[in-house]
């Protein structure tokens, strides 16, 4: 079995999900594309797909400084059409949803006059599961569990798709599309020199998101909070890579 992972920026790296899928005896790929490592056509029986995180959005679809994110939008269509096993985080999971038909938009809320108002979702907060005993891959999970958000964009859920996580600020933080493709809002794969590295890289977009003093408060926060939510993101990926492994081999052609 073989992960293909695609990055999209340095800093964003695979983190937990390298160490979990080889936990698993995967092997593993990781494909720079912002470099200009390819993205595969199609994945091989016994791949399965990874796509995380970075600043791009669907939105940026058809720039030129971007030329990957079509060719992902398009590998991602057709492993939903074979029924191949994906994962997307962040920016992966707006491109499958994207690929399933939903809409990708600027997360809003309404300010204090009642008009909308961009909403990025930044730091360690709270998502609520639904249905932990009966979804296998929440299997573990409590109802709420502590995790990192970093993102201003959200979607629709797919039409095919079965919620399984909200937040107050995004109702769709983690979806599954039958058993095969899944999706995640959130960044389970951090550890805390990650959230360290971020917060000081991404500085600007932590204070336009949290107010003056955010980085600051971030970093104070990062090694206790990254503690707590190991633990359950680590059991929530794993479950998740178990899912993927038993369908890697059954697409359709």
């Amino acid at each position: 079995m073989r992960a293909i992972i695609l990055t999209h920026l340095e800093r964003e790296s695979p983190g937990r999900v390298v160490t979990l899928a080889k936990r698993r005896d995967m092997a593993v790929e990781i494909r720079r594309v912002d470099l200009g490592d390819p993205v595969p056509d199609h994945l091989e029986s016994d791949q399965m797909l990874v796509v995380m995180g970075g600043p791009m959005g669907v939105a940026d679809i058809g720039d030129i400084r971007y030329p990957f994110l079509a060719r992902e939008a398009t590998l991602l269509r057709r492993c939903l059409s074979v029924r191949a096993p994906v994962l997307g985080i962040c920016l992966g999971a707006q491109l499958l949803a994207h690929a399933a038909g939903a809409k990708v938009y600027r997360n809003m809320r309404l300010g204090s006059d009642g008009s909308p108002i961009p909403a990025p979702e930044v730091g360690f907060g709270k998502v609520r599961f639904l249905d932990v005993d009966r979804e296998p891959v929440l299997q573990g999970l409590r109802q709420e569990e502590t995790v990192l958000h970093w993102h201003g964009d959200t979607f629709d859920l797919p039409r095919e798709a079965t919620r399984l996580a909200s937040s107050d600020l995004c109702l769709n933080q983690a979806f599954r599309i039958d058993d095969h493709a899944f999706g995640l809002q959130f960044h389970p794969e951090v550890d805390a020199d990650m959230v360290q590295r971020w917060a000081v890289e991404d500085a600007s977009f932590v204070e336009a998101a949290r107010g003056p003093g955010a980085v600051a408060s971030l970093r104070e926060e990062a090694d206790d909070a990254v503690a707590r939510m190991q633990g359950p993101c680590d059991r929530l990926l794993s479950n998740i890579l178990a899912q993927l492994s038993s369908a890697i081999g059954h697409q359709s052609e």
